[in-house]
């Protein structure tokens, strides 16, 4: 018996060791996993590096209230500034964090400049930005909110794709759009490069801030450092989490210095937000992804493996519908049962994970072999042939 609550619908397997691609179970079957922790092991399991980090700095000192200068937060705070279009971070422990984080940056700087009432954000309906209460009004979607009434107000939805919406739910009382850049929970949208120029455009026109959600596909998840750099936008305000701790709980909210400047002391904390040890596994796994060449064969070996799918779902067009996704973000749209075939990679030790939209969700770590990439196709060409 488990005295675990019963929220999550978990599988009845376990395991007790990792390294790099693939986990070992407490029955001792090896598993590559292509889920890894969802999107948050960019470096795999037991990554040599980490360890290390985590060692030496355990050594010395792990937790430090942010009434205190914490010399870690500062250097990574640094590292993330000069490396993107920010110019202040504010760290936090989760995605959710980072994001409830962002909707009180945004409001807090319209209440700051005299516009209290400019305080509405405009998202995509069933997009994912937490499981927080009001990331759950933010995402839009009833399911996630059923039973956790009364509503909290304040979020407006549009659906992917339909701008005319968009343009028109955009009032006086609006303070920002907040969109994932690639939608991860509902089913690996890609929000194109042009969707996102035009956004940045309205956002400017309408005098409202552009939040772009990269929990799931930044940090070199996309290819790039964040997946929206390659539309050459400039966001206002981005939360991450996720890939930047490799399996350490981290989140942090990046923003630029006009929405940073309403943010005095006191309007926001957090207790475990940025302490010494998380910060130094962030700086170490920073130092590593945010490498040109580490990006680069991120991108060559998710090309590579993205043209597989392709010839697979050629192959097999009455099992997927369509490949998703970009760089190690990747989904296959089915038109069987979504459950079913990620239970049948399963039992062949490929370990996936579902999305939105019956999709099947492909997590490798960033740093995968182009072996494990071939034997997780040779696995999912299998499963499709015995469907």
């Amino acid at each position: 018996m488990s005295f675990l609550v019963k929220n999550y619908n978990r599988k009845k397997i376990a395991f007790n060791k990792g390294k790099g691609s693939f986990l070992i179970s407490t029955k001792g079957q090896k598993y590559l996993d292509f889920v890894q922790g969802i999107a948050v092991n960019s470096l795999g399991h037991a990554d040599p590096r980490l360890i290390k980090a985590l060692k030496n700095q355990s050594k010395k000192i792990w937790h430090v209230s942010n009434a205190f200068t914490i010399p870690e937060g500062e250097k990574l705070a640094k590292k993330i500034v000069q490396k993107t279009f920010a110019d202040f971070v504010m760290f936090q422990n989760s995605g959710a964090e980072a994001t409830e984080a962002a909707i009180k940056v945004a409001r807090r700087y319209f209440y700051s400049i005299g516009k209290p009432k400019k305080n509405r954000v405009l998202c995509i309906k069933n997009s994912f930005h937490g499981r927080t209460i009001a990331a759950i009004y933010a995402s839009g979607s009833k399911k996630m909110t059923e039973g956790f009434g009364p509503k909290i107000n304040g979020f407006d939805h549009f659906d992917f794709g339909d701008h005319k919406s968009l343009k028109k739910l955009i009032s006086k009382n609006t303070a920002a759009v907040m969109i994932e850049t690639i939608m991860g929970e509902g089913g690996i949208k890609v929000i194109p490069d042009w969707c996102l120029k035009g956004l940045r455009k309205l956002c400017d026109q309408k005098k409202v801030l552009l939040i772009l959600d990269e929990v799931q596909c930044g940090v070199g998840r996309s290819g790039d450092f964040f997946a929206f750099e390659k539309s050459k936008v400039k966001p206002d305000i981005v939360p991450i989490a996720k890939g930047i701790g490799g399996g350490f709980p981290i989140g942090a909210v990046l923003m630029n210095k006009k929405v940073a400047s309403g943010m005095v002391a006191g309007t926001h904390g957090s207790t475990f937000g940025g302490n010494p040890l998380a910060m130094q596994i962030g700086n170490t796994v920073f130092d590593i992804v945010s490498k040109k060449s580490f990006l680069d064969n991120v991108k060559k070996k998710s090309k590579y493996f993205l043209k597989k799918l392709n010839k697979v779902k050629n192959e097999y067009p009455n099992i997927i519908e369509e490949v998703r996704g970009r760089g190690f973000l990747i989904g296959l749209k089915l038109r069987k049962d979504q459950s079913s075939f990620i239970k049948k990679l399963m039992d062949n030790k490929l370990l996936t994970i579902r999305a939105a939209d019956n999709v099947v969700r492909i997590l490798p770590p960033l740093n995968v072999k182009k072996s494990e990439l071939d034997l997780a196709l040779k696995i999912i060409k299998k499963v499709c042939f015995e469907y």
